[in-house]
């Protein structure tokens, strides 16, 4: 599961970073620490642009987090679609089409889990659940490039003219948590190495073994994760205070590695 993550690189340091070819730079965004579903997001991506012919280029796009597929009625279904399943997300009615052709790269600082912690009531005369939040990132700094879909839906009741009338929706794939991260929880993005970016995002890419042997997890060691601050909770606070450690010492610099 990915349900809040980070994103606070700047778009000109993903331009770089990801070798985007276009980028509308009126499309600005500010650094996010906690985003959350229906958020506008960064993402990579590669389309044909109409004014080059229809060339294919790598491009730096805004996209809502909740995909809604073309064929659905409502746009209400993207609040459930925030994340696909790396296993069944080539056969999935939602999202298969999408896997065919257009994938992309949501690139994070990292992802919030929660913990539930059964602490001793303070009367002694039961428990309660407490859920510490957990900030996961790359141990070495790098940026988190989450796999991920994208789509264009159609809203039939705006004419064609009118800017709002297409949404363009995104989906993070996640994968099995092994180890020590599988005990905050079962499931995690998948990140995509920069050796299959290349492969992942190219829409001529059709052949589905081949697009799901780059679905690989992250190794052992390569994540690190640390408690944060219950400020996270609410979607209201957003600030790089949310991704600082709080608490005991958990390793190397603070951080437990997995």
């Amino acid at each position: 599961m990915c349900g809040r993550y980070a994103s606070s690189r700047k778009p000109e340091d993903l331009v770089e970073l990801f070798e985007v070819e276009r980028w509308d730079s009126a499309e600005t965004y500010a650094p996010d620490y906690n985003i959350a579903p229906t958020k506008q997001v960064p993402a990579i991506l590669e389309r044909p642009v109409k004014e080059e012919g229809g060339a294919v280029r790598r491009q730096l796009r805004l996209l809502r987090w909740g995909l809604v597929p073309s064929w659905s009625k409502s746009p209400d279904t993207g609040v459930k679609m925030i994340n696909a399943r790396a296993e069944t997300v080539h056969e999935k009615p939602s999202y298969r089409r999408a896997f065919a052709s257009r994938r992309c790269l949501l690139p994070a600082d990292g992802y919030y889990e929660w913990m539930t912690d059964e602490t001793a009531s303070a009367d002694g005369k039961g428990k309660k659940a407490k859920k510490q939040p957990y900030f996961i990132s790359p141990a070495d700094g790098s940026v988190m490039a989450m796999a991920g879909l994208f789509e264009f839906w159609r809203d039939r009741t705006r004419p064609d003219d009118d800017p709002a009338a297409w949404w363009a929706t995104c989906t993070v794939i996640t994968t099995e948590a092994e180890d020590e991260l599988g005990r905050i929880h079962p499931r995690m993005p998948l990140v995509m190495r920069p050796g299959s970016w290349d492969r992942w995002l190219d829409p001529s890419v059709d052949d589905v073994d081949e697009l799901r042997s780059l679905l690989v997890p992250p190794q052992p060691g390569q994540m690190a994760m640390w408690p944060v601050s219950t400020e996270v909770n609410s979607v209201r606070n957003n600030g790089p205070e949310l991704e600082r450690r709080i608490g005991e010492d958990l390793g190397p610099e603070g951080a437990t590695l997995f």
